[in-house]
């Protein structure tokens, strides 16, 4: 199959659908995605959106979906429309399934940034356009497939590489680690005892493990975790609306920062990743994160590919 077919495969198998979870999608769509999201990066601008909105909901502060969402629908042609909640009427009491029925009376499909996985369900349910996670507590779909579209880029393949995440078992750590499984990865999840990610989510990725060749392990120690890693990946150990917690993770997640000394357990053409914002001395430390092996710009732009990508297929696109 051509990357012409591909793309026109993955728009036929992704269109009007919610893009909430990978859970939800096979491998076959997500290399699809992966394929359209290099064409698109390829040939940034396009008539594929025009006459489209994406209305962008906001219960969270945001640099990079913000923007990512907001410029790739320009560059195709369409429209985003930037919705604060406390802006408009759900802050202020209308119910998600109002909002929902709404808002799709306005716009081709919906973004999200919310709080809660249960919000993002409510309003998929009363929405009759797409609606994607733009994050919640739960899932960062985007920022996974913009992981691994960037491991991708770099490596050449994805199937038999090792990823190691060493942080928070949170949000960004359960879709890395369904979509790596996914893929047929050998993912190594490394945290503190009591920040382990959701035991629930972690039986469906070792599921999708088995039925792709990949592997998840659950791991207390970084040095062992890191051991010929060929990327490892971090993130801020207290997440928007964990600030009071801050103080004690940086104790909890002592051990945990990604440094010199971490790397040099991983394979020597290892790559690191971070889905920013970074706290540099924290989590890790300045020699990695803006070293030679770092490609967290790159993989910061690559959101923006991605999304281009979902929204191409749930849409559709000329």
């Amino acid at each position: 199959m051509n990357l012409m077919e591909q793309m026109h495969a993955a728009n036929e198998s992704l269109h009007g659908r919610h893009v909430l979870t990978w859970l939800d999608y096979t491998q076959s769509d997500v290399s699809r995605l992966l394929a359209s999201a290099q064409h698109v990066k390829e040939n940034p601008y396009s008539q594929s959106m025009k006459g489209k909105t994406l209305g962008m909901i906001f219960e969270k502060s945001s640099t990079r979906t913000r923007v990512s969402f907001e410029v790739g629908m320009v560059q195709m042609g369409g429209h985003a429309l930037y919705l604060n909640s406390r802006d408009i009427q759900i802050g202020r009491g209308e119910t998600i399934a109002d909002t929902a029925q709404v808002l799709s009376g306005y716009v081709d499909a919906l973004m999200y940034r919310t709080t809660s996985y249960e919000k993002l369900e409510e309003l998929a349910a009363h929405a009759s356009v797409p609606v994607i996670n733009g994050l919640c507590d739960r899932y960062h779909p985007c920022q996974a497939l913009a992981d691994i579209f960037t491991i991708l880029e770099i490596k050449g393949r994805l199937s038999g590489l090792k990823v190691v995440y060493i942080g928070d078992g949170n949000n960004v750590a359960h879709s890395l680690m369904i979509l790596s499984a996914m893929m047929g990865m050998e993912v190594v999840i490394c945290t503190p005892e009591g920040y382990e990610p959701d035991e629930e989510l972690t039986d469906k990725a070792r599921g999708l493990a088995e039925q792709y060749d990949g592997k998840v392990t659950i791991e207390t120690d970084p040095q062992r975790a890191a051991w010929k890693a060929d990327v490892i990946y971090t993130d801020v150990w207290a997440s928007m609306g964990q600030e009071d917690e801050a103080e004690a993770r940086i104790q909890e997640f002592n051990g945990y920062q990604v440094n010199a000394d971490l790397l040099d357990q991983a394979a020597a053409d290892v790559t690191f990743l971070h889905c920013l914002p970074a706290h540099r001395g924290e989590e890790v430390t300045a020699d990695v994160i803006d070293g030679p092996h770092s490609v967290v710009f790159q993989q910061a732009e690559n959101r923006m590919h991605v999304q281009k990508a979902i929204l191409q297929a749930v849409i559709g696109w000329k």
